[in-house]
């Protein structure tokens, strides 16, 4: 897929002031810091689309990017930030949880795990809530840059074991880094395929 346009439309604190539209919507998420912004500015081409923070829990809103005039890019705030006050971090997740249980056009959810760790608790139970919805996902390693390919291996290996347990088939895994431009066709691609089985390419 070429991206031959890509603009940051707006950001809404909840799901009534999303955009009134119909494009096709694909969610970025993932516990704070684990680069979801780095993604986004690496999937549109754009260097400084997204701003990025070393701040975990800088994103608080939900933001909206329209790529190709066609389909958007949604960045949603990251779970498990520890600076912000208990009653933002419930807000935040209360819009969250609105958006992916009621948001009528997304098509896929991306969760952006940190390819470095080992199978984090806080990951698996966001994963669980999104299988309880029956929100349709896809696992994003990031930071692939920072770790042997034997590393990368044992970890994407070892959370796929944990995740037997929440859902009987395995979501598509893709990997990625910012830092190299690994995985950006691939994710494209993934987006393009899922746009041409709804029609929508």
């Amino acid at each position: 897929m070429k991206i031959t346009s890509a603009e940051f439309e707006m950001s809404a604190p909840g799901l009534d002031t999303c955009p009134a539209w119909a494009l096709p919507e694909f969610a970025l998420i993932g516990r704070s810091n684990v680069g979801k912004s780095s993604l986004l500015n690496l999937l549109t081409g754009r260097t400084a689309l997204a701003k990025v923070s070393v701040t975990p829990g800088k994103t608080q809103l939900i933001n909206f990017f329209v790529l190709n005039e066609t389909w958007s890019l949604v960045d949603l705030p990251g779970y498990g930030y520890a600076d912000v006050s208990r009653k933002d971090r419930n807000a935040f997740n209360q819009a969250v949880g609105d958006y992916l249980k009621n948001r009528k056009n997304i098509f896929q959810v991306f969760v952006l795990i940190d390819s470095r760790l080992p199978p984090q608790k806080i990951d698996l139970e966001f994963l669980q809530w999104l299988v309880d919805c029956a929100t349709p996902f896809s696992l994003i390693f990031t930071k692939v840059d920072k770790v042997s390919s034997a590393e990368l291996e044992k970890n994407v290996a070892a959370f796929l074991r944990r995740l037997e347990e929440l859902c009987d088939e395995p979501p598509k895994v893709l990997i990625c880094s910012a830092r190299t431009k690994t995985g950006r066709t691939e994710i494209l691609g993934a987006i393009e395929a899922i746009l041409v089985a709804n029609n929508r390419a």
